[in-house]
């Protein structure tokens, strides 16, 4: 279903600056869509549980009458909303190098370097990707965060590749419903240790965190009702394309977006990302791999890169495919793999 099928109409009718008073008119059923997950997609920067405090007090009501966050919209449907201004916020523009590897008047994609994380939390104010972006981008969206203007995706802190960020609005809900959809097609590519025996297949394994170790995240093994709510479905569906002596490269495409999930999986199916020690990973120096040379790891983080992404232009709706190269690192372990590793 085209995007633009979903509403006829939005009309704001006072400044930005301001609250302003919404009218969506829903043009057919959205069957399984919550309307506070829709509004939530519609309008980026309102978080779901701001939605709710919204429907709460009657500042979004379905054909003039109060709703409920489970609602489903039907066609035809009315939805007047009353959204607050935006809290003010100071997110702070820094001259952070910046990877641009396609941009336009909507959207810009980065390949994002490696030791950098996306956004600012509570404990790192400065020096994230967000703080380079604001400096870097005359407008971005607000996104869900005041913090993540821009920001649709993320990567982990050490995982390098292509990333997509959101000029304005109106392309963050569309890329975000891509993404809710599931319809962006994201490739990995990473070196394994070992190499599955099958050429390609999909793990189906939920994530949990783990109780003792922070950040760290884990299949479980069971699954009580009570702990039922902490466990998220997580897919990932792999690729061989090459395969070496102790090694593999594979293409790794996860249909979710969990935390660490790619590096969880293949560790699961017991086949961990190279040089990833927390997740049971060894480092890998020209030495282990070619019997000479330097035995420094000649990656300091998981062998890993997100590497493309397919998706539709939130605007122009045109199928675009957009490529990371991977990083030196990355690019150099591959090399000797193919040179020294050979079967």
């Amino acid at each position: 279903m085209p995007l633009s099928d979903e509403i006829a109409e939005i009309r704001p009718d006072i400044d930005s600056d301001e609250a302003r008073h919404v009218t969506l008119y829903i043009r057919r059923r959205l069957p399984g869509r919550r309307l506070d997950k829709y509004l939530h997609s519609r309008f980026p920067h309102l978080s779901r549980t701001m939605v709710q405090r919204l429907m709460k007090h009657g500042a979004i009501t379905v054909n003039g009458n109060p709703t409920k966050a489970s609602y489903e919209p039907n066609g035809g449907d009315r939805v007047d909303l009353i959204i607050p201004p935006p809290e003010p916020y100071d997110l702070i523009p820094e001259p952070i190098p910046l990877d641009v590897i396609y941009e336009d008047d909507h959207i810009l994609a980065l390949n994002k370097q490696k030791g950098i994380i996306v956004h600012p939390s509570r404990t790192t104010q400065t020096g994230t990707l967000a703080n380079g972006l604001a400096h870097y981008a005359g407008s971005l969206s607000h996104g869900d965060d005041p913090f993540r203007p821009g920001i649709i995706h993320r990567l982990d802190k050490n995982t390098t590749g292509v990333l997509l960020v959101a000029k304005h609005d109106e392309a963050h809900w569309r890329l975000s419903l891509q993404f809710e959809r599931r319809t962006v097609r994201k490739t990995y590519l990473g070196v394994v240790e070992g190499y599955p025996h099958l050429d390609g297949d999909v793990i189906d394994a939920p994530l949990s965190s783990h109780q003792t170790i922070r950040d760290r995240y884990i299949v479980p093994t069971a699954h009580p009702k009570f702990l039922s709510r902490l466990v998220k479905e997580a897919i990932t569906e792999y690729e061989i394309v090459e395969r070496f002596r102790g090694y593999a490269l594979v293409h790794l495409h996860p249909r979710t977006g969990r935390t660490h999930q790619l590096r969880v999986h293949m560790s699961y199916i017991g086949h961990p990302m190279a040089g990833d020690t927390f997740y049971g990973g060894h480092h890998v120096s020209e030495l282990s791999l070619t019997g000479q040379g330097s035995d420094t790891p000649i990656t300091s983080q998981q062998a890993l890169h997100a590497y493309r992404i397919r998706f539709k232009h939130p605007i122009w709706e045109t199928i675009m495919e957009l490529e990371a190269p991977p990083p030196p690192e990355l690019a150099h372990l591959i090399r000797l793999l193919r040179e020294y590793r050979k079967l």
